[in-house]
């Protein structure tokens, strides 16, 4: 049964929701969030525009394949790794990229935002994979 009261605001809540997990993702480091909660957050945005809609439609929103997602994820993951071997460092050693953007400023960026960006798509990958595979049977 559609609802219309249910699609209409999905199209606002799955925007808010797919913002807070870029939110959550970014604070994580440091603060509470992180990856695996932020891929939490942006599976269940896409879930609820599964059961607001249908599967069909929420894979055509999510653009990729939940397969692919994980594949991506985990190379994003292990390459956070690499990269510290590659710097004659331990294995996920976090290092360190200063940069100054002009009119932006002075930007940190580290490896271990590799890692979480990596295990946020793994996350959402094996939520969504699960989720619409369920509701599709």
């Amino acid at each position: 049964m559609k609802s219309l009261i249910l699609q209409t605001a999905t199209r606002s809540l799955v925007a808010v929701m797919l913002l807070f997990s870029i939110f959550l993702l970014l604070r994580g480091h440091d603060e509470p969030g992180g990856g695996f909660i932020g891929g939490l957050v942006g599976a269940a945005a896409f879930a609820l525009y599964a059961i607001a809609f249908d599967v069909q439609s929420a894979r055509r929103m999510l653009g990729i394949r939940p397969q692919m997602m994980i594949a991506i994820g985990l190379a994003m993951a292990g390459g956070a790794g690499i990269i510290s071997l590659l710097a004659s460092e331990p294995y996920f050693a976090h290092l360190w990229y200063h940069t100054d953007i002009p009119g932006f400023g002075e930007i940190h960026l580290g490896t271990f935002l590799l890692f979480d960006i990596g295990v946020f798509l793994v996350v959402i990958g094996v939520t969504l994979l699960v989720i619409l595979t369920l509701s599709e049977e």
